[in-house]
C-alpha cells in the first residue's frame, strides 16, 4: 500500500509541476501566472476538483515519445465561484507552449460535455502557442472538435474566455464563438496570422501587440469585451460577470434581496440640457436609475456611441442598451449596431430582462457606412430586438428620430413598456431638416427665407418634437417625470416577471449576418 501511495503522490507532484521549475520561472518573469495559479485565484478556496491529471499525449513522432508531461498542457476540472458550480480549463504554457494536441483537446471537450449535461458555465483560460505541429491534422481535428462543442453550447450555458497569453491561428475561433472575451494588457494577443506572415504577404511592419493586443481588440476590432490591466483584474472581472448570469438558459440570474423604499431620483430632472443639441453623458442617467454601483459595462472602449452592460434594478439582474449622446451624438452606425445586437441576443438567451435608454438622432450618414453595409448591420440590431422574448422596456430621454426610433426597442417591434420623459422628441427627423422639406416652397417664396425657415422649424417642433403625439397613439405607455423613472421601472419589471412570448415554430431564423 505504501509503494502504491508513494507512486500516486509522486505523480500528483509531477503533474503539479507542469513543465518544470525553470519554465515556471520563465512564465513568472513574463509577468504571467501559471495555469494552476490562475485557478487558485479564480475558484472558491478548496473547491477545485481536477479531471484528467494523469493524461499524456499519444504521439510517437518527431521525438515526442521521449517527452511526456502529465496533464498534457491543460488543467481541467470543476468547482465553484461564489458558491456556484462552474467548469474550467486552464492551458499551461510551460508544457509545449500550451500547444493543443489530440489529448489536450479531448480534455477540454470532456469539460464542455459535463458543463452542458449539468447546466453550468464553462470558463476557458487561454495561454497557448497554437496547434502542436508535430501531431499534424490530429491537432487541427482537436480544434474543430472544440469549435463544434462551443457552437452546440451557445445559448445553452454561458461561455467565458480569458486570453492570458498567445492565442493565434485556429485557436482564436473558440474564444470568438464564446459569449465574452477578456484580454490582459501587454501579455496577451489574438490574431489569425502573426506579424511575420503579415510582413511576408502585405509587407506591413507590425508588432504582436499592435496587431492583436488587448488595446487593439478592445478599441478597434471589438473582438474583446474587456481589457484588463493584469491577470488578477481579469480573474475578478470573470467573477463579477458571472454574478449577473444564470447557470443556464433554463434558469434566472441570481437576485439580491431588496426592499423598496423612496425610489425618487430628483437629480434625473436636471440631466438633460436645455439645448437639444448639447451632449450629456448617458452613464449619469444609468447610474441614477440602477442600484448603486451595480453597472458592469461591456465593450466600454468600442463603438462608444452606444453603451451596453449589466446592472441590477431592485436587486434583479438586467441588461442595459443606451445611446450615448456624448459620442457622435449617439447615432447608430455599423459598429454600435453589432455591439448592441450581440449583447441583446446574449441577454435574451439567458433570461436577462432588457432596459433601453434612447436618445438617437438616426443612423450615421456617409459613403463609408453605406458601402460597408450599414443596412445589413443596422438590421442585426433590429432583428435582435424583434426576436427577443425577455421583458423589454424603453425609456426615451430625448431624441428618437427616423428608423432609429423603430430599431431602438420601439413598441412596434415588441417592447413591453415604453416610457418617455417630457424632453422626448419623437419624429421622422430633426426639425430643421423636416421644415426644409415640408415647407420648401413657402421658404423659397419668402422675402426672408432664413426667418421663414426658423418660423417653420419652430412650428414643426411644436407639433412633433414632443412625446405626446406618440402617447396619443399608444406608442408611448406613459410620459413620466425623470425622477420617477427608477420606481416605474422596478414596478414594470416586477409586473413582467412571468412574461411568456413564444416565437413561431422554426429551426432558427436567418439573422442578416
Amino acid at each position: 500500500m505504501t509503494i502504491a501511495t508513494d507512486l500516486l503522490q509522486q505523480k500528483i507532484k509531477e503533474a503539479q509541476l507542469g513543465g518544470g521549475e525553470t519554465r515556471v520561472a520563465s512564465q513568472h518573469k513574463k509577468g504571467k501566472l501559471t495555469a494552476r495559479e490562475r485557478l487558485h485565484f479564480l475558484m472558491d478556496e478548496g473547491s477545485f476538483q481536477e479531471i484528467g491529471m494523469m493524461v499524456t499525449h499519444r504521439s510517437n513522432e518527431f521525438g515526442l515519445e521521449r517527452e511526456k508531461y502529465l496533464g498534457d498542457g491543460v488543467v481541467t476540472g470543476y468547482g465553484t465561484i461564489n458558491g456556484r458550480l462552474v467548469y474550467v480549463f486552464s492551458q499551461d504554457f510551460t508544457v509545449f507552449g500550451g500547444s493543443l494536441s489530440e489529448t489536450h483537446a479531448e480534455k477540454i471537450c470532456r469539460i464542455m460535455d459535463l458543463a452542458m449535461q449539468n447546466g453550468a458555465p464553462v470558463i476557458g483560460l487561454n495561454d497557448s502557442g497554437g496547434a502542436r505541429i508535430q501531431e499534424g491534422v490530429v491537432s487541427l481535428g482537436g480544434y474543430a472538435d472544440i469549435f463544434y462543442k462551443n457552437t452546440r453550447a451557445s445559448g445553452v450555458i454561458p461561455q467565458l474566455s480569458a486570453i492570458m497569453g498567445p492565442c493565434a491561428g485556429g485557436a482564436v475561433y473558440s474564444p470568438a464563438i464564446t459569449d465574452f472575451i477578456m484580454m490582459v494588457e501587454n501579455t496577451s494577443y489574438m490574431f489569425v496570422t502573426g506579424p511575420n506572415v503579415v510582413k511576408t504577404v502585405t509587407h506591413e511592419e507590425v508588432s504582436s501587440e499592435e496587431l492583436g493586443g488587448a488595446s487593439t481588440h478592445s478599441t478597434k476590432s471589438g473582438v474583446t469585451h474587456f481589457s484588463c490591466a493584469n491577470e488578477i483584474e481579469c480573474i475578478n472581472n470573470i467573477k463579477a460577470l458571472l454574478s449577473y448570469m444564470p447557470q443556464n438558459c433554463e434558469e434566472e440570474a441570481p437576485a439580491i434581496a431588496y426592499e423598496i423604499g423612496n425610489e425618487k431620483r430628483p437629480k434625473l430632472n436636471s440631466l438633460i440640457p436645455e439645448n437639444a443639441n448639447q451632449p450629456y453623458d448617458m452613464r449619469e442617467v444609468i447610474q441614477e436609475v440602477i442600484d448603486t454601483d451595480s453597472f458592469l459595462e461591456v465593450h466600454k472602449n468600442y463603438a462608444e456611441n452606444i453603451v451596453v452592460g449589466f446592472a441590477r434594478l431592485g436587486g434583479k439582474s438586467i441588461g442595459i442598451i443606451a445611446n450615448q449622446p456624448a459620442f457622435l451624438a449617439g447615432v447608430l452606425d455599423i459598429k454600435s449596431s453589432n455591439k448592441a445586437a450581440r449583447f441583446v441576443r446574449f441577454c435574451d438567451s439567458f433570461n436577462i430582462p432588457l432596459l433601453v435608454f434612447e436618445d438617437v438622432p438616426g443612423f450615421l450618414p456617409g459613403t463609408d457606412q453605406e458601402w460597408n453595409g450599414i443596412i445589413s448591420n443596422g438590421a442585426k440590431l433590429l432583428y435582435a430586438f424583434c426576436e427577443a422574448t425577455v421583458p423589454r422596456i424603453t425609456v426615451i430621454t430625448r431624441k428618437a428620430y427616423g428608423g432609429a426610433y423603430d430599431v431602438m426597442n420601439s413598441k412596434h417591434i415588441g417592447a413591453d413598456m415604453n416610457y418617455a420623459w417630457p424632453t422626448a422628441e419623437i419624429a421622422v427627423m430633426g426639425a430643421k431638416g423636416a421644415a426644409e422639406i415640408i415647407f420648401k416652397s413657402e421658404i423659397s417664396a419668402a422675402k426672408d427665407p432664413a426667418a421663414k425657415l426658423k418660423e417653420k422649424e419652430m412650428e414643426y417642433i411644436e407639433h412633433f418634437a414632443n412625446p405626446y403625439r406618440a402617447a396619443e397613439r399608444g406608442y408611448i405607455d406613459e410620459v413620466i417625470m425623470p425622477e420617477d423613472t427608477r420606481e416605474k421601472l422596478i414596478t414594470a419589471f416586477k409586473m413582467l416577471k412571468n412574461k411568456v412570448d413564444n416565437l413561431p415554430r422554426k429551426k432558427h431564423g436567418n439573422i442578416p449576418l
